[in-house]
């Protein structure tokens, strides 16, 4: 069964800030499904039929630089993780298969944990302007452009569930 796992930090504090975009993507497909939250273990969990398959919606509740130990279990065959992304500019989705945590420590939690092979959807944020650090940056409020591509990331879920990663990287990461 696929697994989606949205990254973010819980509570009300994180709750619209950069890097909790793959929180929001994952309420989106939440939302478009008629899922409904409810706490498991480490995770909240969301699960939802989808194009005549199950499917699990998994919001780690461990703060992101321990997002794996939510996954313990998984696969990373099965596993789709939604992340912000600081080397794309933001508004932008891009979908990926495979490769390192690019200093991102929710993406090297979950690496440790379930391997590598997994694919991302990739939620750009941009890069932080002179003087602000990265740190600051991915905790500080979401750009519209951020917002606005929440819809986009959750359509990029869904290509890669009905016709594969591949697929979905022709569509999403065509530059125009």
């Amino acid at each position: 069964m696929p697994v989606v796992v949205g990254l973010g930090n819980p509570g009300r504090r994180y709750e619209r800030t950069r890097h909790n975009v793959g929180f929001l993507v994952a309420d989106e497909l939440a939302r478009r499904y008629g899922g409904s939250w409810r706490a498991r273990k480490r995770s909240e969990v969301a699960e939802v039929g989808f194009d005549l398959k199950n499917l699990t919606l998994i919001k780690p509740q461990t703060m992101m630089n321990n997002s794996g130990a939510a996954l313990a279990g998984y696969r990373a065959e099965d596993v789709i993780v939604v992340h912000d992304e600081l080397d794309i500019p933001a508004g932008d989705v891009r979908v990926k298969v495979g490769g390192g945590h690019g200093g991102h420590n929710g993406l090297r939690s979950i690496t440790n944990n379930v391997g590598r092979e997994f694919v991302r959807v990739r939620v750009g944020i941009g890069r932080p302007p002179e003087g602000v650090s990265v740190t600051d940056y991915v905790l500080g409020g979401m750009d519209r452009d951020v917002k606005d591509a929440v819809p986009k990331a959750a359509d990029a879920v869904e290509k890669i569930l009905t016709d594969g990663p591949e697929r979905a990287m022709d569509v999403f990461n065509r530059r125009d």
